[in-house]
This record gives structure tokens, C-alpha cells and sequence, in this order.
């Protein structure tokens, strides 16, 4: 993985010394060299930080076609390179370099916009044609690998993260839409910048006389729901199938020419990744593992699972206290607040990771956005899956599900009236997904407390209405089961916005750490989308056939274990008992500084603080997560230095 930046300009207004001290923001993202390039009109200029995985000593770039009109940079991996670059190379084509990057390059020569069809993996690239004077910047499906662009002083400017766009000369102001969107956990292509938007993921931008056209050349595709009602496959022949999918993801995944480790929690989904990877290779992965204070803990879990698959156990602690020493920088790397510390404590792990001499890992995000494997799918399932013959039988189910899941039912289950604005969502497709529903609680709770004039606050229903009317729901959502509308929803805000930012790509390449994620190839997830949902959800259990493919590589242990995510100890004050992250997050909001933010209400908030320090507040992660949005939203006012 790497970093890069792309500039089309108007007017040779951008000098070199500024585009390196550009690169020099997201120098994280590359440590092993740093290039840029010019056009002879000093209009075009590419540059780039590189972090050296395959073709080691001739990788560099940006990379040149032989004939001079087309120039490339590329972040990320592409799978099946090899046979792609043999199949170009019978065509004529001549390559510079054993990078995987540069068949990007000559599949463009070759196919034109089309190219997008035949790259896999993790990826944002941007190329720049000269013959046609435009300016192509790419993101993978799932938008894994970021990118962002802005038009700015009559350029279009692209980058890997928002930072290098400030260094550009961006104006660092806050998008009021976009930060109540992501209040409600439901933002989707802007970023919380004005004037900065996302690539969104699957598409193509294509940049020509200082305008941005968004093309999309990929999307998640759900059948109907009488259409997977009328799939003949048997299970044995599904599960089958499905562990091949998964099993060549993993594989194409091994490639590179450093070591490969991973990541490892106590759960199915990167247990049966390190699983699957450890069985093809003939020495042990190093599995790195963070180990929690208290119930949140899963160590234990994760040792007998390396003990299992014969890999070496790596443990990472972490403790409260490291977690408010990361947090600034946390927020500095992720360009966004945070609402759990997991966030601070992958960031943690990737640092433990990077000095143990590791640059690449395999993590086991995804599964649960393919496979419905958190509980608001089955309450969903549960409410409109025609399982259940009756109300009583259907509320019986959900009053157990909460049960089982006693550490998250504040986050993922509605226990209050949700938000208003999910009345859209109900206008739209006949119901609210129980995501949406359940996590509206944070963001009643955020508005409770906001200012009374901040912009926007006039209609707070409004991120709901932008979500319907983004995702063209109503149409997207037409026909399908009620657990898919979950997972798309989850995938164009959750999965883009939370999962693969602040805990995936931000965290990882803050410490040069490339994470690979077999369960978003696209192959993968084509196959997941057309499974009937009984092959999901069966009764009780969720990701029922990722349990069944990989039972082989997994201990009973797991096999046989409810989904528990991924989230670190919420924050707490009880007598006697220090929280030095609680702590860090109360005196953000007692500070000076806390006043410049435009959007809560300092006397409110405080006094809020100060109910909650009356008693010994129960650790709540929907409290905890509403402190530290509160709170991390003013980091990056500070560290950015964000005009209201």
C-alpha cells in the first residue's frame, strides 16, 4: 500500500516544493521513497509515497507508458497480476517494473474505461492521459482504499487522505451536513471536510477542464427475495462453493514479497481467515491480538484459536491509559471523531505490528457486511423473515436475542424511540433497518445537546432524507429481504465510513501497515449477495455458512459462539476506579478550546458531564460513544484547525 496525490490545473499555480511538503502529510503511508512528476506545462502533476511489498527494488512510481501520454499511481494491491501482466505482455505490451501496480497502466491501453472490470483487490489509482486530457482516479468496490478529490483554485486535486489536500492549499471547513450524517452513522460520499468528497467506492471520476463526472462501474446487486426463495442449490453444494470463493481470496492474498501476519480477535471471522491462510503455508503466521482490560477481553479466545491453527500468538495490551495517549493522534490518522476506542486500539495494534518488522496482514472485516453477522440482521430477520408465527413468538425471539448480546443491546437494539427522521427510511421501503433504528440513539442524544444555532440544526431530519434519496433506496431496496436492505445500507455508510476508515485503512497505514481483506473480494461478495438468507441467518445463527465452510479450520469453540464485535471497554467512572481515557474526553470538554467548536453547546454538555459524574455511571457504550463523538469531534477542530 501506498500514498498518493494527483493535480489537474488550470493554471501552473502548484510548485514542487508544496507538493512535497504534501506528500509529506501522508509520508505514513509510504516510508520506503517518495517521488513526484511534472508534465512539461507544469498542468498535470502526480506524486507519490511508496510502501514496498511486491517487485521490492523497481517499483517505484508514478509509472510512464513507453510512449509518454500516460502516467500512473496507484495505493493498494491488485490480485492475479501475474496472469494479467503475461496476458498483456502476449499482447505486445512491455512493463518496466514487477510491480503489481502497472497492469493498471497497459489494461487502460488496452481496454479504455473498461479497465476497472479486471482489477481485484485493494485499490485507489489515478491515471492521467494525455490523449484525451483527462484526469482518471479509481477506487475498489468497497472503497477499502481511500480517496478523495476537491476542485480547487480552478484544479481538480486527488488524494489518499484529506490531509494532503489541506497541504495543497484546501481550506480546512466543516461540511454541517456531513457531520450531522455522521452523528446518525449514516454519512456516505462526503467527508467531513466542505468542499472534500469521497471517490465513492466502485466508481470511476473522471476529471476534465477543472469538472469532476462520477462513473460507476461496479455494485453490490441483491436478487429479490422471490428470487433467492427459488434457489435449488443443495446445502452441501452452497457451502462448497462458498469455501472455494473464500479459499481463493485467501490464496491470492498470500502474494507478496514480504512477510504476511495477521490480524487476530476472538471471533469467527479472522479465525477463519488466519485458518484457511495458515493451511497453505509451511510456516507458522504470526497472529497479533490485543488483549483488553475486563469483560471485553478476548484473548483467551484468540490464543486457543493460534494454538489450533499451529500459528505463533502474538499479544498486544492495551489498557485504558494507552488508549487516551493514542487518542489525539487516533483522530488526526482517521480524519473523523470516533464513537469507541477500538478505534485507538487498532491503531495501537498496527504500531506493535510495524515495530515487530510486519508490513503486511490479513484482517476479517467484511464478513459480517457480506454474511449478516451483527444482531440488528436478525432482529430483522426475526420481525420480517415469516419465521415467526406470531407476534409473542417474534418478540419472544428478539427479548432473546437482546439477552445474548448484554455488552452491545445499548448500541445495536432500539431501547428508545428512535430518531424522527427514520420516518423516511419507513416512507421509503416500509420499515427502518434495526441498524439505523438502534443506533439513532446516539444521535437523539447528540442533538439533546447541540447548539441552538448550529447550521443545519434547523431540520435535524435531514441525514435521513439524504440517505434515502443518495442510495436511491426506494428503488435499490425494491423487492429484497430485509436483512439484504440492512446490509446495503450498512455498506455505503458503516462499512465505508467507520469499518475501513478508523478501523481499517486509517489505522493500519498510519503505522505502514497494509491490511488485505479476503471476505471484500468482490468475488466473495458476489457469491454472498445471491445466497438465500437461511444461509446467513439459521435460527439463532448468524454467518451460518462461513461457520460451515471453515469448520475444518476453526476450533468447536468458535464454531459454536454468538457473534461478539469487536469495541473496546466503554468508558466508565465508578468510586474508587480511574478512567484516564474518560478522563482525556472530560477535560476536552471542560477545556478553552472545547468553545470553538460550532456545533455543541458547551453549557449544556458540561452540565451533562456533571449529571453523569453525580452517580457511578454503568458502563454504556451508547453514553460512552456519545462522549467520545463529543469529544474527538473537538480533536479535530484543534488539530485541524477547522473554520466553522
Amino acid at each position: 500500500m501506498c500514498g498518493l496525490i494527483a493535480a489537474q490545473l488550470a493554471t501552473p499555480w502548484l510548485t514542487s516544493e508544496r507538493l512535497v511538503a504534501a506528500l509529506a502529510t501522508i509520508s505514513h503511508r509510504g516510508p520506503d521513497g517518495a517521488a513526484h512528476w511534472f508534465s512539461s506545462d507544469r498542468l498535470t502533476a502526480l506524486g507519490h509515497v511508496r510502501l514496498s511489498i511486491i517487485g521490492l527494488n523497481n517499483g517505484d512510481q508514478p509509472i510512464g507508458h513507453q510512449r509518454g501520454d500516460l502516467k500512473l499511481v496507484v495505493n493498494g494491491e491488485f490480485y492475479g497480476f501475474k496472469a494479467i501482466r503475461d496476458d498483456l505482455r502476449g499482447k505486445g505490451y512491455r512493463f518496466s517494473t514487477e510491480s503489481d501496480s502497472e497492469i493498471a497502466l497497459h489494461l487502460y491501453d488496452e481496454y479504455g474505461m473498461d479497465f476497472t472490470q479486471h482489477l481485484r483487490g485493494e485499490f485507489a489509482a489515478v491515471l492521467t492521459d494525455k490523449r484525451s486530457g483527462e484526469m482518471i482516479a479509481v477506487r475498489d468496490r468497497f472503497g477499502i482504499k481511500p480517496l478523495f478529490y476537491s476542485v480547487y483554485n480552478g484544479a481538480v486535486l486527488f488524494a489518499s487522505e484529506i490531509k494532503a489536500l489541506l497541504a495543497l492549499g484546501v481550506p480546512a471547513r466543516w461540511d454541517h451536513a456531513a457531520v450531522l450524517a455522521d452523528m446518525a452513522n449514516i454519512r456516505t460520499n462526503s467527508s467531513m471536510f466542505a468542499d472534500i468528497h469521497q471517490v465513492p467506492p466502485g466508481c470511476v471520476a473522471i476529471a476534465r477542464n477543472g469538472a469532476v463526472q462520477i462513473r460507476r462501474y461496479w455494485a453490490q446487486n441483491y436478487p429479490t427475495a422471490v428470487a433467492l426463495r427459488g434457489d435449488t442449490r443443495s446445502e452441501d453444494e452452497v457451502v462448497s462453493q462458498f469455501r472455494a470463493v473464500l479459499d481463493d481470496a485467501v490464496t491470492e492474498r498470500l502474494t507478496a514479497d514480504v512477510e504476511v501476519a495477521c490480524y487476530l480477535s476472538g471471533g469467527l471471522d479472522s479465525s477463519a481467515v488466519l485458518g484457511l491462510a495458515q493451511a497453505k503455508l509451511d510456516r507458522p503466521i504470526r497472529a497479533f491480538t490485543i488483549k483488553f482490560e475486563g469483560d471485553w477481553d478476548e484473548s483467551p479466545l484468540a490464543q486457543r484459536t493460534a494454538a489450533f491453527t499451529g500459528s505463533n500468538y502474538v499479544e498486544v495490551p492495551v489498557s485504558a491509559l494507552d488508549m487516551a495517549d493514542a487518542l489525539d493522534d487516533t483522530v488526526w490518522h482517521g480524519e473523523k471523531p470516533i464513537f469507541n476506542a477500538n478505534s485507538a486500539a487498532k491503531f495501537l495494534l498496527s504500531k506493535a505490528v510495524r515495530d515487530a518488522g510486519i508490513k503486511v496482514v490479513f484482517t476479517g472485516e467484511g464478513a459480517d457486511e457480506m454474511l449478516a453477522g451483527y444482531p440488528p440482521e436478525r432482529r430483522d430477520n426475526i420481525l420480517f423473515g415469516g419465521d415467526h408465527a406470531s407476534t409473542t413468538a417474534r418478540e419472544t425471539s428478539i427479548e432473546a436475542l437482546i439477552a445474548a448480546n448484554p455488552l452491545t443491546r445499548s448500541l445495536f437494539f432500539p431501547v428508545e424511540p428512535p430518531a424522527p427522521g427514520t420516518r423516511h427510511l419507513d416512507a421509503a421501503i416500509g420499515h427502518c433497518p434495526s441498524w439505523i433504528e438502534g443506533m439513532s440513539r446516539m444521535y437523539v442524544g447528540s442533538t439533546d445537546l447541540m447548539r441552538s444555532d448550529f447550521p443545519g440544526g434547523a431540520n435535524l431530519d435531514e441525514p435521513y432524507r439524504r440517505l434515502v434519496e443518495e442510495l436511491d433506496l426506494a428503488r435499490a431496496a425494491d423487492g429484497c429481504d430485509a436483512v439484504n436492505i440492512g446490509l446495503m445500507t450498512w455498506q455505503h455508510t458503516m462499512l465505508v465510513n467507520f469499518i475501513l476508515t478508523v478501523l481499517g485503512d486509517r489505522m493500519e497505514m498510519a503505522h505502514s501497515v497494509e491490511g488485505r481483506v479476503p471476505f471484500l473480494d468482490h468475488h466473495v461478495a458476489e457469491f454472498a449477495a445471491r445466497l438465500p438468507i437461511h444461509f446467513k441467518i439459521r435460527e439463532t445463527t448468524e454467518k451460518f455458512i462461513l461457520r460451515e465452510a471453515t469448520r475444518d479450520v476453526i476450533t468447536s469453540e468458535l464454531y459454536a459462539r454468538q457473534k461478539h464485535p469487536f469495541m473496546a471497554p466503554p468508558l466508565a467512572r465508578t468510586e474508587g476506579v480511574s478512567d484516564p481515557l474518560r478522563q482525556r474526553c472530560e477535560d476536552l470538554i471542560r477545556s478553552r478550546e472545547f468553545e470553538d467548536q460550532p456545533f455543541f453547546d458547551p453549557a449544556k454538555t458540561r452540565a451533562f458531564l456533571d449529571n453523569l459524574a453525580a452517580g457511578n455511571m454503568v458502563a454504556d457504550p451508547a453514553i460512552s460513544g456519545l462522549l467520545l463523538r463529543i469529544a474527538t469531534l473537538s480533536v479535530m477542530q484543534q488539530r485541524f484547525g477547522i473554520a466553522a
